[in-house]
């Protein structure tokens, strides 16, 4: 059986979750702690994989002023799920860098996975393994069907961009570990804004499993009621709720 690591960047700032407010306490500042039907969104994100048998680790990247917080906050969920937590940097690039720096040697693959997008489903970890395992390398996408187009600083049309070759990149993104070390340590763009480009930027052909919009990304206070609505009308797999004590803070009525 192929051994996974699962690394969820929890890293950013939220800034257009909550706007800039410094005053606001961390729960209420940044998304990957909000609440969501009873638990903060970044253990959504994680507890289908730490139910998996082929998932040997699993590591949270926090900013440097969210660990201590995070670990007295989050203390029994740490324990229960056999979580490691890891100091991110500045971006993502740097974060996940940091992570796999943590990484077990006898972990063949590693998924990124957002630690802000709570929806993931089992089938849909089930779908990219084996497509990375199959490929080497695959992310979950969602086809683009909206007519795209492209705008300038003034906010005019300058073009339509045809969409069917165009795709939407989502997380989990699962790459082979020694492969993602060496695109890391060759790759040209300073700051990627995902681990996908840098394997591209390396010549390597990463396979796309299509995903659903339900697998969407918090950043504002309009995505967290979206997933609100979303989460009642998904299947119900979540075999940690009797396991988890709810401890979160709720921003709907912020």
């Amino acid at each position: 059986m192929s051994k996974f690591a699962v690394v969820l960047p929890a890293a950013g700032k939220s800034t257009r979750f909550n706007g800039n407010n410094r005053m606001a306490s961390t729960a209420s500042r940044k998304k990957v702690f909000a609440d969501l039907k009873g638990r903060p969104v970044w253990l959504r994100a994680v507890e289908h994989f730490v139910e998996r048998p082929d998932v040997i680790q699993t590591i949270v990247v926090l900013s440097p002023e969210d660990i201590e917080w995070f670990k007295e906050k989050f203390r029994s969920h740490l324990a229960l799920l056999n979580i490691e937590l890891c100091e991110g940097g500045a971006e993502r690039s740097d974060s996940v860098q940091a992570a796999l720096q943590r990484v077990k040697p006898e972990a063949e693959f590693v998924a990124i996975h957002d630690a802000a997008r709570p929806l993931i489903s089992k089938l849909w970890i089930d779908d990219v393994f084996a497509a990375a395992k199959q490929y080497g390398a695959a992310i979950l996408a969602q086809k683009v069907t909206s007519t795209v187009k492209q705008v300038n600083e003034e906010g005019r049309i300058t073009a339509t961009i045809p969409r069917n070759q165009l795709w939407l990149a989502q997380t989990p993104q699962v790459f082979r570990r020694k492969d993602l070390l060496s695109a890391i340590s060759v790759r040209r763009t300073a700051q990627p804004t995902d681990e996908a480009q840098m394997l591209e930027e390396a010549g390597q052909s990463i396979h796309v499993v299509e995903c659903s919009a339900c697998n969407l990304k918090i950043t504002t206070l309009d995505d967290l009621r979206m997933a609100h609505a979303l989460i009642d009308q998904l299947p119900k797999e979540r075999a940690l709720d009797d396991l988890i004590e709810p401890r979160s803070v709720n921003l709907l009525d912020l």
